[in-house]
């Protein structure tokens, strides 16, 4: 590629995040180029066989509510552009040790229900946010301002903030409890922290409105679709483009990162002010994962029948346990009892392994930077809870936190939020900002999950920095308003 070809705005990293960026920003009528590191798009979202032939397994993100309920992407055309979504009978479920299990339904009253005599309690807990989440979305999913509905946003609020151990106080059944624990677990921090009950709530509301589903044919099918919209719409990708400095990238009036600031200082240094990249260095990361993907000779033999219909199952026993454990790899150690997040795509989805046989996905919260090996704690809490997993597999493949990074240098010692969201952080990211997207040099924007609203396939923080770009450099309103 020529660099001395002129681009109205370059963006730097193809994840959801950049693409929706680059996406904003050509459907303004600009001329826009998105480079990305890798030789396949999408960052996050890439799919690979990583076991054996035939056997598709999702690198990083694997289940898509967020996705699917994005303000953002529901006004894109990305079903014309091939993305299919399959939503499985049984969004989640949460195995305990009595061989029964807690379901999360798509149906609020139905899953309310069967949390007996919690059902009133949850019910009353998650209605006003289910009804009320299309409108809020915009809020909660943006960065810091004076909210279209105050009134919901303050409902919201005042649960949201809630550390999960005070939220479910309000339950008494190791169901509701552990349903609802396993959601707020989603969170990667200590569930005694400030707001670890939003991110609960927030995926809650996205299944009983959306769903939980998998992208038919792998993940890297979402970032697919959303690079031919862009290249459609007349913008150009070029990929095995790594960017180590400034003079990687071409001239432009506007410059968008979807990278965390431990990058951004590393690439854009020389051109941030002082003062700009101290703020930056004080940035936090949280825990890291270790992930495993497994190719199967038949099913998981969960015990519980609505483990054996979910597209993904939270693993971790009662509360109690997934507290423990969350607050132990917090502190730095490896609970021999970690709590496991697992999808099971292959179940509704035949393209993801050969006829007969299936996929699994799974990983741990670890100490950031670890490179201890929990294939063997993963496995004996799968086999807790389905005696007979290992006899299942046929191969597997791990990685460890300090690999994730290595595959996807936003994962920050195996972050996959982009750094950690406490309540120091969850909206003042990567500083305390009423623009967090700008940084000290007019020219150059961050779009990456370390701005608001932080991690998830959402493409909001990308749209979000793309909105105050076209602002403030090219004096141009969005042309897609949510």
């Amino acid at each position: 590629m020529n660099n001395k070809q002129t681009y109205d705005a370059v963006v730097v990293g193809s994840g959801p995040n950049g693409l929706s960026a680059a996406i904003t920003l050509q459907l303004a009528g600009l001329s826009v180029l998105l480079l990305e590191a890798k030789d396949t798009i999408g960052g996050g979202l890439r799919s690979a066989q990583l076991t054996q032939p035939g056997f598709v397994h999702d690198v990083c993100s694997a289940i898509h509510p967020l996705a699917v309920g994005s303000p953002f992407f529901q006004k894109l055309p990305l079903a014309e552009h091939g993305l299919e979504f399959i939503n499985p009978p049984i969004l989640a479920a949460h195995p305990f040790d009595d061989g029964t299990a807690a379901a999360l339904r798509q149906s609020l009253p139905d899953t309310a229900s069967s949390l007996g005599t919690d059902a009133l309690t949850y019910y009353s807990l998650l209605e006003p946010l289910v009804r009320s989440w299309p409108t809020l979305a915009p809020d909660v999913l943006g960065p810091l301002r004076f909210p279209k509905h105050p009134i919901d946003l303050a409902r919201f609020g005042l649960d949201a903030l809630l550390p999960a151990t005070q939220l479910l106080k309000r339950f008494t059944t190791k169901e509701a409890r552990g349903l609802l624990g396993g959601m707020t677990a989603h969170s990667i921090q200590p569930l005694t922290n400030l707001t670890t009950s939003a991110i609960g709530l927030v995926l809650t509301a996205a299944g009983h409105l959306y769903s939980w589903p998998i992208p038919k044919g792998g993940s890297q099918a979402i970032a697919n679709a959303l690079a031919s919209y862009f290249t459609t719409l007349g913008g150009v990708i070029e990929t095995g483009r790594l960017v180590q400095s400034m003079q990687d990238i071409p001239k432009a009036r506007a410059v968008l990162f979807d990278v965390t600031p431990k990058q951004l200082i590393r690439i854009a240094g020389d051109r941030l002010s002082a003062t700009y990249q101290k703020r930056l260095e004080t940035y936090r990361y949280g825990m890291g994962v270790f992930k495993v993907d497994w190719a199967l000779s038949e099913p998981i033999p969960f015990t519980a029948p609505e483990c054996r219909e979910a597209g993904t199952v939270h693993i971790g026993g009662t509360f109690e346990e997934i507290t423990a454990a969350e607050q132990a790899t917090s502190d730095g150690q490896h609970p021999d009892k970690p709590f496991i997040l697992l999808a099971q795509q292959s179940l509704f989805d035949t393209t993801r392994a050969p006829e007969g046989k299936h996929t699994a996905w799974a990983y741990c919260h670890v100490p950031n930077g670890s490179t201890v090996d929990r294939t063997d704690a993963i496995e004996q809490q799968i086999e807790r809870f389905a005696p007979g997993f290992r006899d299942c597999i046929l191969d597997r493949h791990t990685m460890n936190s300090v690999q994730m990074e290595a595959y996807n240098p936003n994962y920050i010692g195996g972050d996959i939020n982009g750094g950690i969201s406490d309540i120091g952080q969850l909206y003042s990211r990567p500083i305390v900002s009423f623009s967090p997207y700008k940084t000290s040099a007019p020219d150059i924007f961050i779009c990456s999950s370390s701005t608001p609203p932080g991690g998830g396939v959402h493409g909001m923080c990308g749209y979000h920095a793309a909105r105050v770009a076209l602002h403030s450099v090219f004096g141009l309103h969005v042309p897609v308003t949510i």
